[in-house]
């Protein structure tokens, strides 16, 4: 399972990271524009055998660390990461979480779970077992509750040893304070128009639907792989608002809540921005309907926000989709109404 190489607006910053000194990072911005890989790469990079370090050079992907990193068996490394995005980016859970799912006494979890961050804690208390030091990869940071958070603090302020933390996040703010002043920041640039379309055609996203993607995605190029994998339709996309505006439940038929709440919410800061007199994010301004009252768009906007907190566990998803288009079409007919 040998990594793809890092993306091109990843690089710099990798380079400029593994040219300072500290033994904690926090790696933050929006999703989608590559937390996760650079902060991989980062501890890939520390516990390389062959890396010149002197160049400021990235991993060497070859010697027998970079391949116990490729394959998921290193020693020295610990993942902290929500059970359903270990399953998804390949990590292998314990043995008593793996064994508590496979026999379905309870679900992946969507958080951090604490044991797992006092298993990080004894880890890091650990002697080195291949010499190069000790790495802890904490993704998506926000997924750590106050419990969790807490058990970190202490070892994060004052490791033992030879080890160092990368926690990378697409919520820093939702951090603790306290978690956020024991790191040095580090916020991840906004890639070229360019160098995202490129990147997505090697990922294998066709040349004619990258652009749209791109758009859909707010310009986040992990974010337009994401759903381009979720066989997202450049050209459905471009017809959801007036799709919306018909009340066409149809049209989200094959989202999930939380996808098609994220698909609203774009759609409703599109139709606040243009009402501002801004440019659209995520859809092209000939495919927007006509722009509803401020306070009706300001009612939608709080009303996604609130749905969103339960999206992931809804009653009933079938008619939550309906409730949600029910509401989308009312709030997009209200454009010709006073407010």
């Amino acid at each position: 399972m040998s990594a793809p190489a890092l993306s091109p607006w990843l690089q710099r910053p990798l380079g400029e990271l593994l040219r300072q000194r500290g033994h904690a990072w926090l790696l933050q911005g929006p999703s989608g524009l590559g937390q996760y890989e650079l902060g991989l790469a980062l501890a890939a990079a520390w516990l390389c055998e062959q890396r010149d370090e002197a160049k400021g050079e990235g991993a060497c992907g070859h010697c027998p660390s970079c391949h116990a990193i490729s394959v998921r068996t290193h020693a020295d490394l610990c993942v902290l990461m929500p059970e359903v995005a270990m399953q998804e980016l390949g990590w292998p859970l314990d043995e008593k979480s793996q064994a508590d799912i496979d026999d379905k006494k309870r679900k992946p979890s969507r958080e951090i779970r604490v044991e797992a961050m006092r298993d990080a804690v004894g880890f890091a208390q650990r002697t080195s077992a291949r010499g190069r030091g000790k790495a802890v990869l904490v993704y998506p940071a926000e997924r750590m509750n106050t419990i969790t958070a807490n058990a970190l603090l202490k070892t994060l302020e004052e490791p033992v040893g030879d080890v160092r933390f990368v926690l990378a996040s697409e919520a820093a703010w939702q951090l603790l304070p306290t978690i956020r002043s024991r790191c040095l920041g580090f916020t991840l640039p906004w890639p070229e128009h360019e160098d995202a379309r490129n990147w997505l055609v090697e990922q294998g996203v066709p040349a004619n639907d990258a652009p749209a993607l791109l758009r859909a995605a707010g310009g986040r190029p992990s974010d337009a792989l994401r759903l381009a994998a979720a066989g997202q339709s450049p050209k459905a996309w471009g017809l959801l608002p007036k799709a919306m505006l018909r009340g066409d439940v149809a049209a989200l038929a094959d989202h999930a809540p939380a996808q098609a709440i994220s698909a609203l919410q774009k759609l409703c800061h599109d139709l606040m921005a243009t009402g501002s007199g801004a440019a659209p994010r995520f859809f092209e301004a000939a495919d927007l309907p006509a722009v509803p009252p401020k306070v009706a768009l300001a009612r939608w906007s709080k009303s996604l926000a609130n749905a969103a907190k339960t999206a992931e566990h809804p009653f009933n998803a079938g008619l939550m989709l309906e409730a949600l288009v029910s509401e989308a079409r009312s709030t997009l007919n209200s454009a010709g109404r006073r407010p």
